[in-house]
């Protein structure tokens, strides 16, 4: 194991956001914070698109998701090999992102105007209705792990209800934010509805609290989360928190054990690990956690640990040493607290943040890897005696994002699957998001949801219409 890499990694003499190559630690790109006067400018251009665009005519907009589309399928390699350049994502990975995304546009072109069309009430003889108008300019804080599809999920139903959007990116991800500006903006898309700025926080902090921003999402950690919504509520402005997860992915004796191995790679090990949604607590029967012990690590150890940039690569670089650093520090505390370790377990030595795929073995109620988010690819093995004890393991966390339950007897699995306090869970099914379903959490994952009617309607005032003839 090596942790040499922090002279590496030096930044000495710079300033701004960086784009540092996760496989080599080298900066290959800078940039600087925006100007006070930079950021006046991207707040003016999102505030004068909005008054433009919230009068736009639906198929006007529905026409522009249909090119931003297009464009992302005609960019998709470039898209993908920034992304891998940036935080590592397997470019195979980061194709079926972009893939998504244009999905995405499409899916919503499809069925956001019926979202969005006056909505009857139970006011009789049809003298009451909902409007969803557009609400205004929206500041979105967005993570790095899924550069495309995580901004996109947001900005496309914010668009289309006829709101204008303005992305404040992770630092490490800015050339992958600025790509996808300039596929927007080749799409069509008229100046300052999809604006992109370098912020710093107090500029972040400022922009809350400017009358032209009338509501905020975030996607980040729970220490983000807490201080932006905090902004927001003195601002009184809406906002949207999509936070850390610990999902639980419970296993039950009864469950097809092939196929629940297979959910468990794709759900902990896909993006190197670092999705909020996924399979980070694996609990599983103790009837049937010898077998699937043995059949998952004989998975895990089959995956090949590579350049990003390599079709054939499944695990790439983490995207930043300090995370990897801090992922180590959490398996070597889980172990000191009486865990096992049967694989992996420590960085790879040699250049790049690369993290062996790790399995956590004897991980309980109070460990560190079980109270705590792990973001990276190490997947913590807990048994249960029963489906109860399994159940109450699950609740047993300040998260609440998502899960999975896998059992034959799906009617049963449907009971238990209410009983576990999160925004979603999925039978026989790693997490994942998908535009037809809301996605969310409860607890410290946050509060109100993307996707689906649910999502498109967050960022929208539902204007009662009273009739009286």
């Amino acid at each position: 194991m090596t942790h040499s890499m922090t002279k590496t990694h030096s930044t000495a003499g710079l300033s701004g956001a960086f784009s540092r190559n996760p496989t080599n630690g080298e900066v290959f790109k800078q940039y600087p914070f925006a100007t006070a006067a930079e950021v006046d400018s991207a707040l003016q251009c999102t505030h004068e698109a909005f008054n433009a665009w919230k009068d736009s005519a639906m198929v006007e907009r529905v026409a522009l998701l249909q090119r931003i589309a297009n464009g992302l399928r005609k960019n998709a390699s470039a898209l993908a090999e920034m992304m891998a350049l940036e935080m590592g994502k397997p470019v195979t990975q980061g194709l079926a992102e972009v893939e998504k995304s244009a999905k995405l546009c499409e899916w919503y072109g499809e069925n956001g105007p019926a979202m969005l069309a006056p909505e009857p009430t139970l006011v009789e003889n049809d003298k009451a209705w909902v409007n969803y108008l557009p609400l205004g300019p929206v500041l979105s804080v967005m993570p790095w792990n899924f550069p495309i599809w995580q901004v996109l999920r947001g900005a496309v139903p914010i668009i289309l209800a006829g709101n204008s959007y303005l992305l404040k990116p992770a630092p490490n991800v800015m050339g992958s934010a600025y790509l996808l500006r300039d596929v927007v903006t080749q799409a069509g898309s008229p100046a300052g509805l999809f604006e992109v700025y370098n912020a710093d926080n107090d500029s972040v902090a400022d922009s809350i609290k400017d009358s032209r921003i009338a509501a905020i999402t975030l996607t980040g950690s729970v220490r983000a989360g807490s201080a932006i919504a905090a902004m927001a509520g003195a601002a009184l402005k809406k906002c949207v928190m999509e936070l850390g997860g610990s999902d639980a992915f419970i296993v039950l004796a009864d469950a097809d054990i092939e196929a629940a191995v297979k959910g468990a790679i794709a759900g902990r090990f896909m993006n190197n690990g670092q999705i909020c949604i996924s399979a980070k607590r694996i609990i599983v029967e103790e009837s049937v956690i010898g077998e699937f012990t043995e059949k998952f690590l004989a998975a895990v150890k089959t995956l090949k640990i590579g350049d990003p940039q390599d079709e054939s690569t499944y695990l790439g670089p983490m995207a930043r040493y300090d995370l990897r650093d801090e992922l180590d520090g959490q398996v070597k505390a889980t172990l000191a607290e009486g865990a096992t370790l049967l694989w992996g377990g420590e960085a790879i030595a040699g250049a790049g943040n690369y993290y062996a795929p790790t399995v956590l073995g004897d991980v309980k109620p109070g460990m560190t890897s079980f109270t705590q988010e792990l973001f990276g690819p190490v997947a913590s093995l807990i048994t249960a005696k029963d489906a109860a004890e399994a159940i109450r393991m699950a609740n047993d966390s300040e998260f609440g994002l998502g899960g999975s339950l896998w059992s034959r007897d799906v009617e049963t699995a449907k009971v238990l699957a209410k009983q576990v306090y999160t925004g979603g869970m999925f039978i026989n099914s790693p997490s994942f998001s998908d535009p037809r379903v809301p996605i969310g959490g409860v607890k410290k994952s946050g509060f109100g949801r993307e996707l689906s009617h649910f999502g498109i309607r967050e960022f929208t005032n539902p204007q009662t219409l009273w009739i009286e003839s």
